[in-house]
């Protein structure tokens, strides 16, 4: 006797395929290669461009005024970097961003042959360029992720950030003083690096986003997005985060060797800070998955907060360990858990329109902070000391900021 036929309330649905993270996968490791090895130039950058632009700048108010120009840069490109990539894709968005900081460093290394700051200020505004395309890898890593990657991946990527944090400074102590003029070495490397390292794009597979229909809903404005509180308080931890940490970082050099100690040991400082940065990153979006985003963020602020104390407890070369390296981490926290909080709150066609405006908000908001720790380090007081507690002391107003934004988030809904 056959079995009766069942009912379409009897049957059962086909149980639903697992999502293939694969690809995902794929261009995370590309992604994070190219973190590693172009990513080294960003140190070498920072650790050099203060202590560059005080030999050749008239004005030591001035000396971390090159670091600044490769944030404006990065500010400025943010926009058109984000609408390239949503029109031809990411390859040709970070192959851009590679000859943009080979040019970069190559006039600036013209700037160092002339000893004319003017020129080294040219060349540090195009490497901006290849600064706005790095901060692209993160959003490259969640693009073909699904949703319970999309944080892991997003921290994959940046965790490489930790084999760029041990290269770069190594690469500085050997070339800096390598050439008759000082520097030359490291800016003729960076070079070398773009160059290089462009070709892993040739690598990812990550498709452009479709073109949209003629009467398709090409999704909200800027406007919008930014009136999204999600969106909104995203955006100011993202901001605050990396303007705190890029704040202390630019004048951590001038501070170091201010206070009686080496060059060499300001790049160990450096150092120690770039690996408190990506190191947390291999467990950052399991944390995020298991406690979510906010609180995530929250912790980050409170790490910024207590690298503030460390910097003000003393001028030792211990606090600047502590203090950097808690810089690291919290700048880690916060950027990610905002960078989460953001991927997860726009559609794929306001992609362009969200990122962009995001990273031009938030390297406003560097550039801002690193032309304020020149200022800061070396026209308050009377010497490095009193220079570097009052760019701690500028840390205050920020973290009240972000923080009570993040609790307005964390409250709105149970007041809504």
């Amino acid at each position: 006797m056959s079995d009766p036929v069942l009912s379409s309330s009897d049957r059962q649905a086909p149980p639903a395929q697992p999502v293939s993270d694969a690809r995902a996968r794929r261009n995370v490791a590309v992604l994070a290669l190219a973190q590693a090895v172009l990513g080294a130039q960003m140190p070498m950058l920072f650790i050099l461009g203060g202590l560059a632009g005080q030999s050749l700048a008239a004005n030591a108010c001035l000396a971390t005024l090159p670091i600044s120009l490769i944030v404006l840069g990065s500010m400025l490109s943010a926009t058109p970097m984000s609408a390239i990539m949503q029109r031809w894709g990411r390859r040709a968005g970070f192959v851009l961003g590679t000859l943009g900081g080979a040019a970069g460093a190559g006039v600036a290394a013209l700037g160092l042959l002339d000893n004319s700051f003017a020129l080294f200020l040219v060349g540090s505004l195009l490497t901006g360029i290849y600064m706005s395309s790095q901060g692209f890898f993160r959003f490259a890593a969640a693009d073909t992720a699904s949703e319970a990657f999309r944080p892991r991946a997003i921290s994959f990527v940046m965790a490489a950030g930790l084999a760029s944090a041990v290269i770069g400074p190594q690469l500085v102590k050997v070339t800096s003083q390598a050439m008759v003029v000082p520097f030359l070495g490291t800016y003729l490397a960076v070079i070398a690096i773009n160059l290089i390292g462009s070709f892993l794009f040739l690598l990812l597979d990550i498709p452009k986003p479709p073109e949209p229909e003629p009467d398709a809903d090409g999704g909200r404005s800027r406007l919008e997005l930014i009136r999204t509180p999600r969106i909104a308080v995203a955006i100011i931890v993202a901001t605050v985060s990396y303007a705190l940490m890029n704040l202390m970082m630019t004048s951590t050099p001038l501070a170091v060797v201010g206070c009686g100690f080496t060059e060499a040991n300001a790049s160990d400082v450096v150092m120690a800070h770039v690996l408190a940065m990506y190191a947390p990153s291999f467990v950052t979006g399991h944390i995020i998955n298991r406690f979510g985003a906010e609180k995530v963020m929250g912790t980050g602020l409170a790490i910024l907060a207590g690298a503030g104390v460390a910097g003000l407890s003393g001028v030792e070369l211990g606090n600047f360990y502590i203090a950097l390296v808690l810089l690291g981490v919290g700048w880690n926290f916060g950027f990610i858990g905002a960078t989460t909080m953001l991927a997860d709150s726009h559609r794929p066609e306001e992609r362009g329109r969200a990122q962009g405006m995001n990273d031009m908000i938030v390297f406003g908001g560097v550039t801002l902070a690193s032309l304020a720790s020149g200022g800061l380090m070396n026209c308050t007081g009377t010497g490095a000391q009193e220079g570097w507690q009052a760019v701690n002391l500028a840390m205050i107003p920020l973290l009240t900021l972000a923080g009570g934004a993040l609790i307005w988030l964390l409250l709105r809904p149970r007041t809504a």
